[in-house]
């Protein structure tokens, strides 16, 4: 029909109106409110300058964006649908004989469409947004670099040796509880990042509080190779800091989560955290269709509540002028029978008489 196809162009230009005017203020005030936190957060950092902190905040505003959008199609929606009952635009739909199914398709459609973008296309640009900003978290707010990482099932660790250096330590993982890894490879660095040593060992085993590297040989520069049967490293870190300090969920994108996945579990690794991330991604676009719905039916319910609370009030109040009219005629009628009276001669109505 083409009222229908008029119709739901005008609603779906709608939609896109107060959904981007609703989307833009709540990322605008959550920018402002990012750069202050961080402004709370740099103290007196050197490093943290105005300019860096700003890029900060827009290297996190799309990760936030995220977030939020739900929201800004949930409030949208309610905007769109209370400005058109209250304009009396979806009376004369209705009246016209458009369903409600109809006038709610073309937003339902462009929940689908904002979705299935978000999700495939602006999905990846803020999740590598999200890793350079966690980055620079790492180098400039908590002083530390990433310390952990994980390639081709190999993982890098690197840890402080408590005397200024640095230890690099890598490793395949072998499936367990505890933190085990074979075909180990250790590499001693001083405070100024200068190669000291290094250790080859068969494998090595996190316990609490130091790594007990087995079975290994360690090379000093200048000095013949040393076999050991069993090393201690002193260590402050535990499995679940290794776990946490992976890639975080939020910084995959959505085409190199399945795959990140199914290294961590071939690492032995928990993936629950990015099967989940995963799985949230792929029902946004649902959530979104969710949200029109929960709006809509909000808002229009609260409008015909609305609307005849009004018609109550406007009714009662044409019963009251008209009675208000009808009482005043009447004070008009009693004057002049009065004065009629008096001009034939009668000083006073009778005795009964209802104007007395």
């Amino acid at each position: 029909m083409p009222i229908a196809r008029t119709l739901s162009g005008y609603i779906a230009r709608q939609f896109l109106t107060w959904f981007g005017a609703v989307f833009g203020t709540i990322i605008s005030i959550a920018f402002l409110l990012d750069y202050i936190e961080l402004i709370r957060r740099s103290g007196s950092r050197d490093q943290a300058t105005w300019g860096v902190l700003l890029e900060m905040a827009a290297l996190k505003l799309p990760h936030t964006a995220q977030d939020v959008m739900p929201f800004a199609i949930l409030f949208g929606t309610m905007l769109v649908f209370w400005r058109l009952t209250r304009s009396h635009e979806l009376v004369a739909a209705r009246a016209a004989g458009v369903s409600a199914w109809a006038f709610l398709a073309p937003a339902l459609l462009m929940a689908l469409l904002i979705g299935i973008v978000a999700v495939m296309l602006f999905n990846p640009v803020a999740s590598a947004m999200q890793a350079s900003y966690e980055k620079l978290e790492n180098r400039i707010l908590r002083l530390a670099g990433d310390p952990t990482s994980l390639s081709n099932g190999v993982l890098w660790l690197r840890q402080s040796d408590g005397a200024g250096g640095q230890v690099i330590l890598h490793g395949e993982k072998i499936a367990g509880d505890d933190l085990e890894l074979r075909d180990v490879g250790l590499f001693f660095m001083d405070g100024r990042s200068q190669f000291t040593g290094r250790v080859e060992a068969q494998s090595a085993k996190l316990e609490r509080g130091f790594w007990v590297v087995e079975q290994g040989q360690r090379f000093r520069l200048g000095e013949p190779a040393e076999p050991f049967d069993a090393m201690r490293l002193a260590t402050g870190l535990t499995s679940r800091k290794i776990e946490d300090s992976l890639a975080s969920p939020e910084s995959m994108s959505f085409w190199e989560l399945p795959g990140y996945v199914s290294l961590l579990e071939q690492s032995g690794f928990s993936a629950q955290r990015h099967r989940l991330q995963f799985n949230a991604l792929l029902a946004k676009p649902l959530l979104f269709c969710a949200m029109v719905l929960v709006a809509a039916s909000f808002s229009l319910r609260m409008q015909r509540r609305g609307g005849a609370i009004a018609r109550g009030l406007e009714t009662g109040g044409r019963w009251r002028s008209r009675n208000s009219r009808r009482a005043c005629s009447c004070r008009d009628s009693s004057r002049w029978f009065r004065r009629s009276l008096r001009i034939r001669g009668t000083r006073r109505p009778p005795c009964g008489s209802r104007f007395a």
